[in-house]
């Protein structure tokens, strides 16, 4: 192989690696248009998803748990009665 066939395969194969890069940069660009315009927004979609179900399950259980408060206390006022009516009677 003589030096002109040598540069002609080391151009080839330049010429190669430069096609290749090029398509890499290409595919890396389009994942990052992906990532910033599809799965950030979506995954903050699923954040804000994720708060408002949280915030709704906080104001669901808070009548709950006032209705416990509720029960406990006319438990304390039936014994408090039949301990009355005990003392009557």
């Amino acid at each position: 192989m003589d030096e002109k066939e040598l540069l002609q395969a080391i151009y080839n194969d330049l010429k190669e690696v430069k096609e290749k890069v090029n398509a890499i940069e290409t595919d890396v660009s389009t994942i990052k248009m992906t990532i910033e315009n599809e799965i950030r927004v979506n995954i903050q979609r699923v954040a804000e998803g994720h708060f408002d179900l949280s915030r709704n399950l906080y104001e669901v259980m808070k009548p709950s748990s006032e209705i416990e408060m509720l029960a406990i206390k006319v438990r304390m006022l039936e014994s408090e009665m039949m301990e009355l009516k005990r003392k009557i009677g």
